[in-house]
């Protein structure tokens, strides 16, 4: 067993951690090969990722894997990307079923490949009944994409007479977004030294904490994830509160 795995207390785990898998390319950059590399090279990444939020008992793990931005990408690359998340949600899927994992995606579904969206449909009805770890994917996926999407569908519904705009809330707006049946992050981890969020979950990790590596994602490994809860683990969760009401609850 990892020693740092022991090292975490199990009363006290995120709920919810939220990943920016940064990094791929100037992995590869840095040792002298193609970007493409740098992403085959991450997928390990995202299999030990999951193994170790699996076996420290995170109930939800949201990997940001390609964003509304990406699409701006070389299409050389970007055409490399989707074959990759074919072929590894294909291969992937027995893995998962077998450790308990539960696969979602978050995103807009409807810009992807055909082929792309069929695999991605196949393994989430393939793992639909797990009842473990949730990964979710997003993919295709932006914050201002999220919140626009949402604003829209509450917008639609005021007007259908689905909906009193008197009634609308914080608790409404959540329930308009992809991620209404996950709780919000407890903690954003960002690999590859860059310190920003990157329009990924905005309005979800309002009290997240943020927590930032220069490791490249190739390099991100279990023990990696476990440095990062223990990290976690030793910040006081005030949100907005004084510490002597936290303490004294």
């Amino acid at each position: 067993m990892n020693p740092l795995l022991q090292s975490i207390d199990k009363s006290r785990l995120p709920v919810h951690i939220a990943i920016i898998m940064d990094g791929n390319g100037r992995w590869a950059k840095s040792r002298g090969s193609q970007r493409a590399e740098g992403h085959v090279a991450g997928v390990e990444s995202v299999r030990k990722a999951i193994e170790a939020a699996s076996q420290a008992g995170v109930k939800y793990l949201t990997l940001y894997a390609f964003s509304t931005e990406n699409w701006n990408r070389p299409k050389a690359e970007v055409e490399m990307l989707w074959q990759l998340i074919i072929s590894v949600l294909q291969a992937e899927t027995p893995g998962l079923i077998k450790n308990n994992v539960c696969l979602r995606m978050i995103g807009d579904i409807d810009r992807l490949p055909q082929q792309s969206r069929q695999s991605l449909q196949e393994c989430i009805d393939a793992t639909s009944r797990c009842t473990g770890l949730q990964v979710n994917l997003a993919l295709s996926y932006s914050g201002r994409w999220e919140i626009t999407e949402a604003t829209r569908r509450i917008a639609q519904d005021v007007r259908d007479g689905r909906l009193d705009a008197s009634d609308i809330n914080e608790h409404t707006i959540s329930q308009y977004l992809t991620t209404a049946s996950v709780p919000d992050p407890d903690m954003l981890i960002r690999t590859g030294g860059d310190i920003r969020v990157s329009n990924f979950l905005l309005w979800q990790t309002a009290y997240s904490e943020l927590y930032f590596t220069s490791i490249y994602w190739p390099e991100f490994n279990e023990s990696s994830l476990y440095q990062a809860i223990i990290d976690y683990q030793s910040r006081e969760r005030r949100f907005g509160k004084t510490s002597e009401q936290v303490n004294n609850k």
